[in-house]
């Protein structure tokens, strides 16, 4: 690594101060726990003139539990989203997948904002200055070819997020403040299938919150990961996972993945398993549909076929211990 380019660090007191700052100069990144933005500019991955930072900005940080949903700041921090006993009592799930995200230290800092627009990952791009001179930049730096996919036209770099999955299949919304005003949308239309630009944001926008509705009674919610180390890596595969049982066959069924393509991706196809036994069956249905919707690419040190194969058997895997969870729940012993 080398040493952080210059800038200057401004520390804006309103969310609407921040969205202008973040408009009126073309190189400014915005930071809150910096825990990838910092370790990408000790990379050389940018040179921005000035940080925005939102930590004295009132209100991001909160968490408000309701009867129908959960909202939190996106400053809100991944160790207090998964330590807060109301949100441990409303969104278990949540608080389980935010325990998976790097290591305690990491947790501390990183925020809810923060993992949601993490920059998307390659092993041609998260390399140092000589290393990516030395083999060439690639198209979501400095080049004008993806190293992954050299005949194609866009940047094949993966999104590796693990709160966006769950969030997905929870049907979270975000608003969005920007120098234009406040908006509010799905979670899902945050994201393009582009690595190099897999954020709809405009200049001068920023996420400012996410809200989480409360899941249906008997719905059984989980996300599971895989990595090279359990310690402290972003997931090659991860699957989060959404499942209502009724007399023992699904009622209702939302599955999304994380690590395998260039966004964040919520399965389609999963309503046509309404009414199908939890059995060897439906874990090989699930499993089809993850084959033929992950799109891994060779942006990591294990190959794409592993990664599918990966996020293929975790799937299968999760159905049928969150259809056994169902059950057990039914039955009055979970």
């Amino acid at each position: 690594m080398t040493r952080l380019c210059e800038f200057s660090l401004r520390h804006p007191e309103t969310i609407e101060e921040a969205a202008r700052l973040l408009a009126a100069e073309p190189e400014v990144r915005v930071i809150a726990g910096g825990t990838a933005l910092l370790t990408n500019l000790r990379l050389g991955l940018g040179k921005p003139a000035s940080l925005v930072s939102l930590e004295h900005i009132p209100g991001l940080d909160k968490i408000e539990v309701s009867a129908q949903e959960v909202r939190f700041g996106a400053g809100v921090t991944l160790a207090r989203l998964a330590t807060v006993p109301a949100v441990r009592a409303s969104l278990p799930a949540l608080a389980q997948a935010a325990l998976t995200v790097a290591g305690p230290s990491h947790r501390s800092a990183a925020t809810l904002g923060g993992n949601l627009c993490l920059d998307t990952r390659c092993v041609y791009y998260n390399q140092n200055e000589v290393w990516r001179r030395s083999n060439g930049y690639c198209l979501k730096h400095g080049g004008e070819v993806c190293h992954v996919a050299p005949q194609g036209k866009r940047c094949h770099a993966a999104y590796s997020g693990d709160l966006a999955p769950l969030l997905l299949v929870l049907q979270a919304e975000i608003t969005v403040t920007g120098t234009g005003g406040v908006r509010r949308m799905p979670l899902g239309q945050l994201y393009h299938d582009d690595g190099a630009q897999h954020l709809t944001l405009a200049r001068g926008e920023l996420v400012t919150e996410v809200s989480v509705p409360l899941p249906a009674p008997g719905m059984q919610l989980a996300y599971r990961k895989a990595r090279v180390r359990d310690a402290i890596d972003f997931p090659l595969a991860g699957v989060a996972m959404g499942l209502r049982m009724d007399a023992g066959r699904v009622a209702e069924l939302h599955l999304a993945l994380t690590g395998t393509n260039s966004q964040p991706v919520l399965l389609t196809g999963t309503a046509e398993l309404r009414g199908a036994a939890a059995d060897a069956a439906l874990a090989e249905r699930v499993g089809k549909l993850v084959q033929r919707q992950a799109s891994p690419q060779r942006t990591t040190v294990t190959t794409s076929n592993y990664r599918r194969q990966v996020a293929t058997a975790l799937a299968r895997r999760l159905v049928l211990e969150l259809a056994a969870a169902g059950a057990g729940q039914s039955r009055g012993t979970a």
